[in-house]
């Protein structure tokens, strides 16, 4: 299955890239790069999409479960190489679950099968870079 996107340069070094279904991002690099600082950056924009793939798999994965969560985030924290072409070659995924009633086990499952099964991101990143995860529960009784 072939994916496409449609990026146009919109001046500066501002580009505005369209998916397949019609959705928008904006890209740009920061001020003192030569951009505005309008959109992502190409490489957060990567980061991005690492959060929103596993994230999406795990809420799907807790609801099938019927596991109660009231807040769930994702940060990541990714180390760029020194030299051209830089890179991630670290990155930390932490998982964090809001709720009075979370069951550890099955979430820490849920993003067991994001990582290793499910998301095709993650699996882009390892092909790359050292990713690690970890899961942090904020239990509100």
């Amino acid at each position: 299955m072939n994916n496409l996107c449609k990026t146009v340069w919109k001046g500066g070094m501002n580009f505005e890239s369209e998916n397949a279904s019609g959705h928008m991002v904006s890209i740009d690099v920061d001020v003192q790069d030569g951009g505005s600082g309008a959109g992502y950056r190409p490489k957060s924009l990567m980061l991005t999409a690492l959060a929103g793939c596993s994230g999406i798999d795990v809420v799907s994965l807790f609801q099938k479960m019927k596991v109660p969560v009231r807040a769930f985030e994702i940060d990541i924290d990714a180390r760029l190489t020194e030299e051209h072409p830089k890179f991630y070659d670290q990155v930390k995924v932490v998982y964090h679950f809001y709720g009075d009633q979370l069951d550890e086990k099955k979430l820490e499952r849920c993003v067991e099968l994001s990582v290793t099964k499910y998301c095709g991101v993650m699996e882009m990143f390892r092909r790359f870079s050292e990713v690690s995860t970890s899961c942090v529960f904020h239990h509100e009784s």
